[in-house]
């Protein structure tokens, strides 16, 4: 589990297919010495287990599943920059909100206004996640915690600060950038949660006018 506070960026020094996984070799930008294999780390957003520790650099493997869910079947490459975070300890301060390091889908940046503070505007692939966002909530967008100003049926959108720019890879946002997105989990609990009522509703109705 994490907090969507960055620690640093890392670049994808190597990039391979081995059997049913994918292999990632990456660097960090500033030392992670404590980093362990086994650990859990999130690289943009995705939970990944490191497999194996060199000098400065580790290796994650990426099932087939999580490469459908996010930019990196289509996007990533040697010299990618990504961001990361380790996994949260119990007795620290949850300055962010929890993030499971399950990516829900891509997001598509429509708009982005603003110069030292900006506003940016996110289209998610799949509508069906608009449901687990709500106006001031949280979302996590390329494990980045962030708060939701607005959502509508289409959209919805984040501020984003000059620290935030500046320390993680939402700085080199573009128009048309794909960022990997995962919704609050209160919200996809909440949302289960009334979906199943409504089906057992439903399904209580039935047997009673039958």
């Amino acid at each position: 589990m994490f907090t969507g506070l960055i620690e640093t960026t890392g670049i994808v020094k190597n990039f391979m297919q081995s059997g049913e996984f994918f292999t990632l070799s990456i660097q960090p930008e500033n030392s992670m010495d404590d980093l362990k294999i086994g650990q859990s780390i999130s690289v943009s957003g995705a939970c990944l287990t490191v497999t194996k520790l060199q000098n400065n650099i580790f290796q994650v493997e990426v099932m087939r599943e999580t490469f459908k869910r996010t930019w990196f079947g289509k996007f990533l490459r040697s010299g990618t920059r990504v961001n990361l975070e380790r996994a949260m300890k119990l007795t620290d301060r949850l300055d962010g909100h929890l993030v499971l390091g399950h990516v829900d889908g891509i997001a598509i940046l429509r708009e982005i206004h603003g110069d030292k503070t900006r506003e940016a505007i996110f289209e998610p692939q799949d509508n069906n996640l608009l449901a687990g966002i709500v106006s001031k909530g949280s979302v996590a967008i390329d494990g980045v915690s962030l708060t939701v100003i607005d959502v509508n049926d289409k959209n919805f959108s984040v501020g984003l600060i000059p620290e935030t720019l500046r320390f993680c890879t939402l700085g080199n946002l573009r128009t048309g950038s794909c960022v990997n997105l995962e919704t609050d989990i209160l919200g996809k609990y909440v949302a289960r949660l009334l979906t199943h009522s409504k089906s057992r509703d439903e399904y209580l109705m039935g047997l009673l006018e039958s």
